[in-house]
């Protein structure tokens, strides 16, 4: 185990991470150059295409220095807040971390978040810059803010650049001379013990694990149990990652690979447990946020749908689903996420990679209602009485970094969010601005509004820090007489009017003419708040006629009419999905 490192690379979203991977690659010879692609650990299309890391990505790599050679297991991890379970799970399976800041931007919210969250379990941190080849003006004061976040002189913080490679090597040096090789937690001992941290389904394979070995050795047709169920298995198959998954004879302690189970139920299977006699503690279950349900395009897609979402579970471990049930839209599943972009993502992997359209419904959070003395929560904005006692709403505590010219603009969301409890701490050239907010205006448009005011130069990380009361009242959409239900939200009392206009006024914009006449309805509290109509579609039934009595004419007149009184009473809206994605924003 001596010549073994495990480590990941964290970082804020787009600092360069995955282009230093790729350097790793090369330089350790594990990716041939003629085969390198950028981003090269990003399997899936979706990563490439928003140039963002979704899932993490281990890899085996070879090296050799002073003709001593070590084997680097590393693992490239997401650095969007809404991906942060994936990151927390690869820190249980490394013992150090890279904490590469982009020397162009400096220290970033999910910089603090990660560097943090690598402190709680006691990994041994590494820090770097990147993107040196810019010749960044500000590289110094960013190098002394690392150094002064991680207790270290300014000379132990590495200057890299993944497009060329510069002091990669060197890093590459510091992971073996100062990241400790593997540790065995004292309650292994000598059993067998592999954590898992990740896995996804195989047609051939079954659910395949991402394991960290901590005691003993795993080989093919070795029988081992899963420890949190007691339920026995026969290994099919194990192996590393390079980064494709390669076979082997054997897995030993301290090592990272794949171990193939066979297992064909996801429900027999979760991420966090143990294959072998132990059961290793550490990991928490993640508690998704926001809430949105998810029916298939067609009735006829239920079962596929199902299925699909099973087996993104078993690669997405932060998600969860159950069955749901609409008046309109059918059965489906009502889908619990950890922020706005991870939905958007689940979407999309939905789309492409099991050619399933959906529906989804607004999202939404949990709250809890007192009703006759009793607590209850309530996840589905249908589910939310009229009257009640008293509504607790989830409350988060963000964290803002930002240069110090944006200041007083990011104050100012006071005006658009309930945003309270201000505190702001000075650094050099940047400040840490720290404040609580309703999560269900973290996931409105938040983001947006941050990104808007500080030119995209501020960021922020968050989670939850508990609940408030709060004065709540059900919005529904009534759309040619009907409730839609996916359009159903909880709002502030206060405000219900005010969203009620905002939403009509918007899908006014975005329904098509039909060939009658639409109302859209705003109603809360027992009474209608807004109205608004889409008249009919104008169609000139005599266009075609030429000369002749003007009887003719009458008598096509006539008919519409009567087809457009039988359309008022019978004429149903189909909402088209773009419709719904385009009034998921605020």
């Amino acid at each position: 185990m001596s010549n073994i490192r495990n480590f990941l690379i964290t970082a804020h979203i787009d600092h360069g991470k995955s282009t230093l991977a790729d350097r790793m690659l090369e330089i350790t010879g594990t990716v041939h150059k003629r085969e390198m692609q950028a981003q090269f650990l990003d399997q899936m299309d979706i990563e490439r295409e928003r140039g963002i890391t979704i899932k993490m990505a281990p890899v085996r790599m070879l090296y050799t220095i002073n003709a001593i050679p070590y084997t680097l297991n590393l693992i490239d991890t997401p650095g969007h807040s809404d991906f942060a379970y994936e990151v927390s799970r690869a820190l249980f399976a490394v013992e150090g971390a890279i904490l590469l800041v982009d020397s162009t931007q400096g220290i970033q919210a999910q910089t603090l978040a990660n560097f943090h969250a690598a402190k709680r379990v006691n990994l041994k941190i590494i820090g770097a810059v990147s993107k040196i080849d810019m010749n960044p003006v500000s590289v110094e004061t960013i190098i002394a803010d690392m150094a002064k976040l991680i207790g270290c002189e300014p000379g132990e913080i590495y200057r890299v650049s993944g497009k060329t490679g510069e002091g990669v090597p060197e890093l590459l040096d510091a992971v073996i001379n100062k990241l400790p090789p593997p540790q065995k937690p004292p309650e292994v001992g000598d059993k067998k013990a592999a954590l898992i941290f990740d896995s996804f389904y195989d047609d051939h394979k079954g659910i395949v694990t991402h394991v960290r070995v901590f005691g003993g050795t795993f080989k093919r047709d070795d029988t081992v149990k899963l420890a949190a169920v007691n339920e026995l298995l026969k290994i099919k198959e194990v192996g590393y990652f390079s980064p494709k998954l390669r076979t082997c004879d054997v897995l030993r302690e301290g090592e990272i690979g794949y171990i193939a189970t066979g297992i064909k139920d996801p429900n027999k299977l979760k991420i966090g447990d143990t294959i072998g006699e132990v059961l290793l503690s550490g990991y928490k279950e993640p508690k998704p946020v926001v809430f949105v349900a998810l029916y298939p395009n067609e009735e006829s897609d239920y079962e596929d749908f199902k299925s699909a979402l099973h087996r993104l579970k078993l690669n997405d471990a932060s998600f969860n689903f159950e069955p749901d049930m609409s008046e309109v839209l059918g059965r489906g599943f009502r889908c619990g996420f950890l922020g706005r972009l991870h939905f958007e993502i689940i979407a999309e992997r939905l789309k492409r990679e099991f050619n399933l359209q959906t529906i989804s419904s607004f999202p939404s959070v949990s709250y809890r209602v007192k009703i006759g003395g009793n607590w209850q929560e309530v996840k589905t904005p249908k589910d939310f009485p009229s009257d009640y006692d008293d509504a607790m709403e989830p409350i988060v505590k963000i964290e803002i970094v930002t240069p110090v010219a944006y200041l007083g603009s990011i104050m100012q969301l006071q005006n658009t969010f309930h945003l309270k409890n201000f505190s702001t701490e000075s650094f050099q050239d940047y400040n840490i601005v720290t404040a609580k907010l309703p999560l269900s205006d973290l996931i409105s448009d938040f983001d947006d509004k941050l990104k808007s005011v500080s030119s995209g130069y501020a960021s922020f990380s968050y989670e939850l820090s508990g609940e408030e009361r709060a004065d709540l009242t059900k919005l529904e959409i009534l759309v040619a007489g009907e409730v839609v239900p996916g359009l159903t939200r909880i709002v502030r009392r206060d405000e219900a009017e005010r969203e009620g206009r905002q939403m009509l006024t918007r899908l006014k914009d975005l329904l098509p003419k039909q060939q009658f006449a639409q109302s859209l309805q705003a109603q809360s509290f027992g009474r209608i708040l807004a109205r608004e109509d889409i008249p009919a579609m104008k169609k000139d039934v005599t266009g075609y006629l030429y000369g002749g009595d003007r009887t003719r004419k009458m008598k096509l007149w006539k008919k519409q009419q009567r087809g457009k009184k039988r359309l008022k009473v019978t004429g149903r809206v189909e909402i088209e999905p773009s419709v719904f994605k385009e009034l998921l924003k605020r």
